[in-house]
């Protein structure tokens, strides 16, 4: 055996403890990814890409990985602050995705939907029709735009913000996870306010069509044009939604750390 069969033969197992370091926070993001880390993507496809990624990225940041320590808490330590770390750039980037289903599930109860439910294995409970469709049409529309890319490059960014081995900056991370949950409820409460506002419009019409006319039976008049009229205003405005949501996952993806 040649002197550098041997030195690489010793440095194996320093190799394979920076890989698995690299893997942890790889791994642990590819489980959240928008598009990429759906719960309908199996988990060895989803894993396929932790290790694709594993694979691109390693060579680059090798370089700056810390040795592996003697002691087993240290290592320990390492790996569960990448751990960490991946799943804070995954769930920001998630957190983003989530608006455009709390939409859905939104104008579903404004419209007279909210009974139609289906299983959402995101949210692992039931859900409306038109909520998980809702959250179908945001995974189509990430995949379809390349803004899935993001998010990735998001994440190889990400060693030079936080490059291994630092401590993982809690504060400013519950602050970016605040902000993100803010942002999303905001998002969603803007693509449902028409439908607020008709839902409002209908609701006074009908009453005032009760008092004028209590011989009227309001309420079968009302739950069919509810309807009729919640899902007309929806194929109106679906184009212009989608548009705005597609510019702010956008803008969500682009104040990624990493990206700012």
């Amino acid at each position: 055996m040649t002197e550098a069969d041997l030195a690489l033969v010793q440095a194996l197992p320093a190799l394979a403890f920076q890989a698995v370091l690299v893997f942890a926070r790889l791994g642990a993001a590819a489980m959240l990814l928008p598009g990429l880390g759906e719960q309908e993507v199996p988990a060895p496809l989803r894993l396929g890409l932790g290790l694709a990624l594993l694979a691109l990225l390693f060579p680059v940041v090798a370089p700056g990985l810390p040795p592996a320590p003697e002691d087993a808490a240290e290592a320990a330590r390492l790996l569960s602050i990448e751990v960490v770390v991946g799943l804070w750039i995954g769930g920001l980037a998630r957190l983003a995705m989530t608006a455009f289903a709390m939409a859905g599930q939104a104008i579903s109860a404004l419209i007279g939907l909210a009974g139609l439910l289906v299983m959402d294995q995101t949210l692992g409970a039931q859900a409306t029709a038109l909520g998980r469709a809702f959250a179908l049409l945001a995974v189509v529309l990430v995949l379809s735009t390349g803004l899935y890319a993001l998010p990735l490059r998001a994440l190889a960014e990400s060693y030079a913000v936080i490059p291994v081995g630092d401590p993982f900056p809690a504060g400013a991370a519950v602050e970016a996870l605040a902000q993100a949950g803010a942002d999303c409820l905001a998002l969603a409460l803007r693509l449902a306010a028409p439908f607020v506002v008709g839902a409002v419009v209908l609701n006074v019409a009908l009453g005032l069509l009760a008092r004028l006319a209590p011989q009227v039976q309001t309420f079968f008049v009302a739950v069919p044009g509810q309807i009729l009229a919640g899902l007309a205003l929806l194929g109106l405005l679906a184009p212009p939604m989608i548009a705005s949501f597609a510019e702010a996952a956008r803008a969500s993806f682009g104040a990624l750390p990493g990206l700012r």
